[in-house]
């Protein structure tokens, strides 16, 4: 496996590659992997007859009272995983070459990013749509794979490289979880035992609004009851948003009629915590 940390080599890596016809696959992380990153580097690989996994941890999408400073970064244990797993080259991007001295460019999506994720952390799509924008320059890949987990980031991205003509096909994968269904997300190593067990209450609150929907209920208002009724259970965890929306638009639903995606966002301790789940009508 190649370690890369420069743009311009990153690039001829992939230009020289495209120039053979072969099809370059990108799996953009910031590191501290775990196994729903190695479910994307499993499906990238058997699509893909190369492939470039990038890690950087992006400060531009955490806000000022975020967790930059303390996030996780085991880059041996990440490269070890990516060779077990075949990865041709791990791009490894400091801050100096994804910001040099006097970038000012940002780009924004506003209606995808507004609402939810967007509203609770109000310069943190700003930072993803910039960071995905510019390794989609750097990397040139054909096809990029993201994770359900991080629904609406993965909405966004699919809105920016069709408004923008990137030429990039997004693959969104199936959320991996534990045995007991919280999502794996890299900052759950920051719960305690306690934290840990209290956490997969969410992803129950969910699993609630699911069964609701496919009972038949269809008041999008009853469906979000049905989840904060779970989520009363457990006082440790601070719910920030519980909602039913369109997966497209991620509007808010008053009525369910088709497919849905249920978030939720909850914090516990020190940790903030987001899941989803795509729902469709029994009937």
């Amino acid at each position: 496996m190649k370690i890369i940390r420069s743009s311009p080599a990153m690039t001829a890596w992939s230009e020289t590659l495209r120039l053979q016809g072969v099809t370059i696959g990108f799996v953009p992380t910031m590191g501290a992997l775990h196994e729903g990153h190695r479910s994307l580097i499993r499906a990238a690989r058997l699509r893909c007859d190369a492939l470039a996994v990038s890690i950087f941890v992006n400060p531009t999408q955490f806000g000022p009272r975020e967790d930059l400073a303390k996030y996780p970064r085991p880059i041996a244990r990440d490269r070890a995983l990516c060779r077990t797993e075949g990865v041709d080259v791990c791009f490894e991007p400091t801050v100096e070459v994804m910001y040099p001295s006097g970038f000012q460019t940002t780009v924004t999506v506003p209606t995808v990013a507004h609402r939810w994720e967007g509203e609770a952390r109000p310069h943190h799509f700003s930072g993803v749509a910039t960071v995905v924008t510019k390794l989609f320059g750097m990397v040139r890949p054909h096809i990029a794979f993201f994770g359900q987990k991080d629904f609406q980031q993965s909405a966004l991205v699919q809105q920016l490289v069709k408004d923008l003509n990137l030429g990039v096909d997004i693959v969104v994968r199936p959320t991996v979880r534990e045995p007991d269904g919280l999502a794996m997300s890299s900052r759950n190593i920051y719960l305690s035992r306690e934290e840990r067990m209290r956490a997969v209450t969410l992803y129950k609150g969910l699993r609630a609004g699911a069964e609701a929907i496919r009972s038949g209920v269809t008041s999008g208002k009853a469906v979000q009851a049905a989840m904060a009724e779970v989520m009363k259970r457990e006082p440790s965890l601070k719910t920030e948003y519980l909602a039913v929306c369109d997966p497209r638009t991620l509007d808010p639903l008053p009525t369910v009629g088709g497919k849905v995606v249920l978030l939720g966002a909850v914090r516990i301790g020190s940790v903030r915590l987001i899941d989803n789940l795509l729902v469709s009508p029994s009937r």
